[in-house]
């Protein structure tokens, strides 16, 4: 199936870019504080993991249904990790 095959690689290029970002930040601003910017590293880690085991649950009674649920928190999650490196200061 290339649906879960291009969720998962969604959910890796989406979170894999904001881990990015968020490294670019601690590189542009070596004389800030990075705890804040780690917490949202490892925020995102747990996010992806936790979508991963989500698309691998085999017992979803809606396949298609499952899958846009997990598209949606997918960019939900995305765009609040977003907001919070916009945050950083």
């Amino acid at each position: 199936m290339a649906n879960i095959r291009d969720l998962k690689k969604d959910i890796n290029y989406v979170l894999g870019d904001i881990i990015e970002a968020v490294y670019i930040w601690e590189l542009t601003n070596p004389s800030k504080d990075v705890k804040k910017a780690e917490a949202i590293i490892d925020e995102a880690i747990l996010t992806f993991d936790e979508l991963i085991v989500k698309v691998n649950d085999k017992k979803a009674e809606n396949k298609k249904q499952h899958f846009k649920a997990i598209n949606a928190e997918l960019e939900d999650k995305g765009r609040k990790l977003i907001e919070k490196i916009n945050g950083l200061g």
